[in-house]
């Protein structure tokens, strides 16, 4: 999963400076992108491709997730936060205490 959104950032020409996938159903980014690139497609981008190139990869999965009516992996809905450079470093250490609450419920 990691592999597929960093390689999807490349493409469309932003980054992602930080990144954890949680057990439970959700993923922190902290991503870089110039102005001309609207958040929309970003996440339009991330969720699109990612969702199908997991399918692709693990038939598997459509088991469970693949929705008839709909072809959905992910939830339609995100949460975006602009910062500037002052916050970027909070939102970094924010991300990864994802990661330290993930390793205590294990």
């Amino acid at each position: 999963m990691k592999r597929s959104l960093y390689e999807i950032a490349s493409k469309y020409g932003f980054t992602i400076a930080h990144m954890e996938i949680g057990k439970d159903d959700h993923i922190h980014l902290l991503v870089s992108a110039p102005p001309k690139l609207s958040v929309t497609n970003i996440m339009r981008w991330l969720k699109g491709i990612s969702a199908w190139q997991l399918f692709r990869e693990c038939p598997e999965l459509q088991i469970s997730y693949w929705k008839k009516h709909g072809r959905h992996l992910w939830s339609p809905s995100y949460y975006v936060e602009s910062i500037g450079a002052v916050n970027e470093q909070a939102v970094a250490k924010y991300i990864d205490d994802q990661r330290r609450k993930e390793v205590k419920l294990k």
